[in-house]
Parts: structure tokens; C-alpha cells; sequence
């Protein structure tokens, strides 16, 4: 007869997120209850701290298994095909790595407060949007992800208006620091911006690390990281400078992702 190991024992990380986002909402109405009670004794304060202790503690706990769950989950085999016959030029190790491009713009949605985020790479789009298509599993695999769905909008590139670029500065810091790479004096690509200029995409988008790198080469038509920072030093907004204004802040902000072409004067798209 076969023992069960502990690791058997363990609740799915689906199952963990589920249990963490429920204990939440018990825990959450505490809060108040603990308020009220604050007035009528003193040994209630312990009781407030505590619950708000906890329900922090929950919130920390739920973050880290999401992350998990992006990072470890199997994405359906379907992408990869898909991918393979839009991009004939693939193998499966380039497949692999436009999966793993994808887990980290969904990376940088979660890291980011689940603001929203613009897609930078034409061949990473592709796969989301095949499995966008599987709309019932798309759906559930957000919701364990995210807690709700994580709507599309096309890829992009720095354009001219401030606003349009919150989202798409926030996935460059995100990825960047999924690959521990300043964001502001980067010497490589995070994979997410490396991709299409990798494996040659037509119309993809090709970048290069430091504008310098475009000055000596000016006719190369690409993008540079150094732009994502802004004009001194950065764009107001969050993740250190990076994330624009607010008000493109929302995940569901979709709105009109085209772009404007060249940004920060460092040169057109392919």
C-alpha cells in the first residue's frame, strides 16, 4: 500500500487562493466590529490590532500564491500550436520562451495592484489572445491570477500622449524587476521587450536598452528602455516613477491602445 507524502497532503495552489480570498471576507467585517468595541474597553484594542494584523497577513499570503500560480500553472498546449502556425519559424524552446513572456505581463498586471498594463510584444499578444479565445478557461484562470478578469487590449509602443504610456511604463518596470534589472539604466531586455526582435516578427517591435545604443545606430528603427523612465528622471504616477498618472490605472481601461508611433524621439516601429 502507498503512503501519501506530505507534499500529496498539500491543497492546490487554486485551492489555496480560494481559501485566502474566503478567509478575507470572514475576517474583514472584524475590522469595524473591533472599531466599535475599542470604546467600551481598553482590552479590545488588542482585538482590533489583531484582526487588522490578520486580515494584512491574508492579503500578503494570497499575493504570494498568485504569483506562485502565474509562475508554476500550466497554460493550455493549444497556445503553443497556435503560435507554431502563425510563426512557422518557432521551435518548441522558442515557444517556451513567448509562454514565458506571456507569464510576465500577467506577472506585471498582479505585481502592479492590478492597474493596467499594455502589451509590448506583437508575438506575446498572439498567445494571449489564443487563449483569450477559450474564453471558459481564460476566465477561471484569471480568477485564481488576478480574482477577475484580465481584459485585452492590443500591443503597443510609446507614443506621444503621457496617459496612453502609464500602462506601458508599468510593464516595463514590473518585467524588469522580474529579471532584476534597473529599470532606469538598463544594460538588457527584460524577455517581454527582447521577444520580437528575437525571432524576427513581422510588424513586431524591436527595442534596444539605452537610447545611446539608437544615436550611434540612427537608421535602426527601434525603441529604447532609457525612454521609459522619461524626460528627468521619469513619469509622476507609481512603481517608482514609472507608472504615469492614475487615471489609466484601472486593469478595465482598455481604451484606444494604438499607437502614436516613435516615442521620446528614439525612433519608429519595424
Amino acid at each position: 500500500m502507498q503512503v501519501p507524502t506530505p507534499r500529496q497532503f498539500r491543497p492546490s495552489l487554486r485551492q489555496g487562493i480560494r481559501l485566502l480570498t474566503a478567509s478575507k471576507i470572514v475576517a474583514f467585517p472584524l475590522l469595524p466590529m473591533g472599531g466599535f468595541w475599542l470604546l467600551h474597553g481598553v482590552g479590545l484594542v488588542v482585538f482590533a490590532v489583531v484582526s487588522l494584523v490578520l486580515h494584512l497577513a491574508l492579503q500578503v499570503w494570497e499575493t504570494s500564491l498568485r504569483r506562485q500560480f502565474i509562475r508554476e500553472s500550466v497554460l493550455p498546449r493549444f497556445i503553443g500550436a497556435k503560435l507554431r502556425a502563425q510563426y512557422p519559424q518557432l521551435g518548441p524552446r522558442d515557444v517556451e520562451l513567448v509562454m514565458h513572456g506571456l507569464r510576465q505581463f500577467f506577472m506585471a498586471h498582479l505585481r502592479s495592484g492590478r492597474k493596467f498594463v499594455a502589451m509590448p510584444s506583437q508575438v506575446v499578444d498572439t498567445a494571449w489572445h489564443e487563449f483569450i479565445l477559450h474564453t471558459r478557461a481564460y476566465e477561471d484562470w484569471c480568477g485564481v491570477a488576478f480574482g477577475k478578469l484580465m481584459h485585452h487590449t492590443p500591443a503597443e509602443v510609446l507614443g506621444k500622449d503621457p496617459k496612453r504610456n502609464d500602462g506601458l511604463r508599468r510593464t516595463w518596470y514590473w518585467a524588469c524587476m522580474e529579471e532584476s534589472i534597473n529599470p532606469r539604466k538598463p544594460r538588457r531586455l527584460p524577455l517581454l521587450f527582447a521577444l520580437d526582435k528575437k525571432f524576427a516578427i513581422p510588424g513586431g517591435f524591436s527595442y534596444v536598452p539605452d537610447c545611446r545604443d539608437i544615436n550611434r545606430q540612427s537608421s535602426s528603427g527601434a525603441y529604447c528602455g532609457t525612454d521609459f523612465g522619461g524626460s528627468e528622471g521619469g513619469a509622476a504616477g507609481d512603481a517608482d516613477g514609472f507608472g504615469g498618472s492614475e487615471s489609466t490605472s484601472s486593469s478595465d481601461s482598455g481604451g484606444d491602445s494604438s499607437s502614436d508611433g516613435g516615442g521620446g524621439g528614439c525612433g519608429g516601429g519595424d
